[in-house]
């Protein structure tokens, strides 16, 4: 991934067939969503747009291809929490496996303190295990643990909540 060129920049709205599309992609693995069907352009509006320059969505783009995408929201929804934000990050299957997601929670650490974050989350089911090594390798602890909270094709998975203290 190094050698090639990597741009990371806030999403528009004539992204959104993309993001949609790579986040349907880890839909079939039972790994990443707990989304059980494709979602649609439609759908995900009122989440797009309920980002901004606080709790932003950004595309990456690689080759002048969106190949990924991240987002911060707002933790709970209440203002006392508002120093805390979950991030997520998707990936196109052609690029999974390969280092970006590396890159890019690397990059989202870094742009936490500009964006007043101070404790940052990510919920990864417990059995995503590369997600939870990825995270790990990034000074996150598992912070709560919900048993059998999700059930995918029958099958009862736990959520791990992973966090990570930016600003002490």
């Amino acid at each position: 991934m190094n050698n090639l060129s990597i741009q990371l920049r806030n999403a528009v709205i004539e992204d959104l067939p993309e993001i949609v599309s790579i986040y349907n992609s880890t839909i079939e693995s039972r790994m990443v969503t707990a989304d059980t069907s494709p979602v649609t352009v439609e759908s995900r509006k009122e989440w797009f747009h309920k980002h901004n320059n606080d709790r932003p969505l950004k595309v990456v783009e690689l080759d002048n291809q969106i190949c990924a995408w991240i987002s911060f929201q707002n933790f709970y929804g209440r203002p006392a929490y508002q120093a805390t934000a979950e991030v997520s990050i998707y990936l196109s299957e052609e690029t999974r496996g390969k280092g970006l997601g590396a890159l890019l929670l690397e990059k989202a650490i870094k742009e936490c303190p500009a964006l007043q974050i101070e404790n940052l989350l990510a919920f990864i089911f417990a059995h995503n295990v590369p997600s939870i090594r990825l995270f790990e390798k990034y000074g996150f602890e598992k912070w709560g643990y919900l048993p059998g909270v999700a059930e995918l094709d029958s099958v009862k998975r736990d959520l791990v909540i992973m966090g990570r203290k930016i600003v002490e």
